[in-house]
């Protein structure tokens, strides 16, 4: 199975705020749903997406646990530790032994040897060499972005492996072919390397998965105990210790010796510098013997992107000065030497058509150069190279914030203007910021009408005072902050049902105001009409009850008299004639 790179994200994680765009100086971010996520046969590890990530959704890999499955097997392990150890750790250097023993790791080597086996590889091509242009490749970093975006200067890459790997050889040579090696430094770019030389460099951890690590299995830093067997294997670095500071390979080298005294010293750090570095640069026609030590980060690699230490770049600097230690005789010729050939793998540049980029234009509303703002908001520099984006489908629309702007004003507009009540926006000066046409149609009157309909910006910027009768409502919930509800609100002849909201705390609020007077006459004319029915339907049932009350006593008066006459008992007691 295919090893995940270094660098990836975690979408769910990831806030759509291109910043990663903004910061990646090649572009090796891919838009998808709202997501970023790292284009890997462009990136060139150097993490600085991972840095600036505001919701940390850029992530790096963690190869801890094929670290543990190293141990497994049995093998001795070995750790080759990056020289800016010593700056981030505050602790001696028997104590870091001590740590990386406790882990599990066989014994501790700097990386600092392998580097002082490339300087003096490099003082001695560089002495035999003729005049031209030669960049190091210490960097892997340096050594991928030129590989991949300079396929011109990959010719002048010294034609040795990085200190890292050369320290890996040299270990294998002194300690035995079957040993593992394990970097841990501050540098992504190294899993890379790891990656594609699994022969000499079997994992690459960062220093923030080292505190991890240490973390996890509860280490005690302060009190850890040491012992006679606590010291770097097979011997301790000098000069090579320089190394992640901006300018400390050159120093190496020079200390080394260059025989004729021909050679041009430069030091360049960071992607951004170093690409200005090579404008306009022929490296066929350079007339002078130039060295270059590049490197990806800026400062150096004690500015690397997984430094894992908030401790001041000066004094970080200034410890890894204090902990150098100097050769008085430098040796001429390497103990060990890792070839390397660095082959150009340019990344393809599409040249896409003027219809296509047109077209793509439009879909942004870009109809013509005034429109092309080149705003960055997205994340690319200009509106060109976004749209190039775009039809490569690394980029979505929606990454325009002057298009989404535009939707945005449409969809609110369309709202506004097909709305039947009246809509108004008012900032804190009670002056309107928006208004819809049947707001206008319902407060002003003809003359004032025509006035602000000549004006461009329309209602924008009057006075609300000076629009409507009830100004004071959103005078209070300006200052209140609270919303208001107003049903049946009268005004003269007018009846209005009232809403008002706050858009922002005492700064900006909004108003949907419906005129109801119609319904409420139709309401009142509804309602004496019902009075009258029942009016009638009184007096109807009273007269009715009134006459049903007259006849039940004549009805009763009759029915008495017929009873009266059938009942035998009815003549007891009277006289017969």
């Amino acid at each position: 199975m295919d090893k995940q790179y270094p660098v990836y994200t975690l979408k769910n994680e990831c806030n759509d705020c291109y910043k990663c765009i903004r910061g990646c100086h090649i572009k090796a971010i891919r838009i998808q749903n709202g997501s970023a996520s790292v284009i890997n046969e462009k990136c060139v590890a150097c993490g600085h997406c991972v840095q600036i990530c505001p919701a940390g959704a850029k992530r790096v890999r963690n190869d801890i646990d094929i670290v543990k499955t190293l141990f497994l097997t049995g093998k001795k392990v070995y750790v080759s530790l990056a020289p800016s150890w010593a700056g981030v750790y505050n602790i001696p250097k028997e104590k870091m032994i001590a740590i990386l023993k406790k882990l599990g790791f066989a014994g501790v080597s700097e990386t600092a040897l392998g580097a002082q086996e490339v300087s003096i590889q490099t003082a001695k091509m560089l002495n035999e060499a003729k005049k031209g242009l030669y960049i190091s490749s210490a960097c892997p970093v340096i050594d991928d972005y030129i590989r991949l975006y300079k396929p011109e200067f990959a010719k002048c890459i010294t034609p040795v492996a990085s200190p890292a790997l050369t320290h890996c050889g040299l270990l294998k040579d002194m300690l035995g072919e079957n040993i593992k090696v394990v970097f841990i430094g501050p540098c992504i770019a190294k899993k890379n390397e790891a990656d594609r030389n699994p022969d000499l460099m079997s994992v690459a951890l960062t220093f923030d998965e080292l505190n991890y690590w240490i973390k996890e299995e509860f280490i005690d830093i302060e009190n850890i105990e040491t012992d006679e067997t606590c010291h770097f294997v097979p011997e301790s670095a000098y000069e090579g210790a320089l190394y992640p500071l901006e300018g400390g390979m050159n120093d190496t080298i020079k200390r080394v010796g260059i025989d004729k005294n021909d050679v041009t010293f430069i030091a360049v750090s960071s992607l951004e510098a170093f690409d200005k570095s090579l404008c306009n640069i022929n490296p066929d026609k350079v007339e002078n013997k130039i060295f270059v030590e590049a490197l990806g980060c800026s400062g150096g690699c004690i500015n690397g992107p997984c430094l894992s230490s908030e401790k001041s770049r000066i004094l970080i600097t200034s410890d890894i000065y204090a902990n150098t230690q100097y050769r008085e005789n430098v040796p001429k010729e390497p103990r060990k030497v890792v070839g390397m050939e660095y082959k150009p793998e340019p990344v393809e540049k599409i040249e896409y058509s003027i219809e296509q980029v047109t077209k793509a234009l439009r879909k942004i509303s870009k109809h013509s150069e005034e429109d092309e703002l080149n705003c960055s908001g997205c994340g690319y520099a200009s509106c060109r190279e976004f749209v190039n984006a775009l039809i490569a489908g690394d980029a979505e629309p929606s990454q325009c914030v002057s298009y989404m702007r535009k939707i945005a004003v449409r969809k609110a507009a369309a709202m506004l203007r097909c709305m039947p009540s009246a809509v108004v926006i008012v900032d804190s000066n009670m002056q309107i910021i928006e208004a819809n046409e049947s707001f206008e149609h319902m407060f002003l009157s003809e003359e004032m009408y025509e006035v602000f309909a000549s004006r461009q910006d329309g209602l924008a910027g009057a006075c609300i005072d000076r629009i409507v009768p009830f100004s004071e409502l959103f005078k209070s919930a300006l200052d209140t902050g609270k919303d208001i509800h107003q049903e049946h609100y009268a005004i003269k002849d007018k009846v209005y049902d009232i809403s008002i909201f706050t858009i922002e705390d005492n700064e900006l609020i909004g108003a949907v105001i419906s005129d109801v007077t119609k319904s409420e006459i139709d309401r009142s004319k509804i309602a004496q009409k019902a009075r009258e029915v029942i009016t009638k339907n009184i007096a109807t049932v009273q007269e009715i009850a009134s006459l049903l009350g007259e006849h039940m006593v004549e009805t009763e008066l009759l029915l008495s008299s017929i009873a009266e006459g059938y009942d035998p008992n009815a003549n007891e007691g009277k006289d017969v004639h």
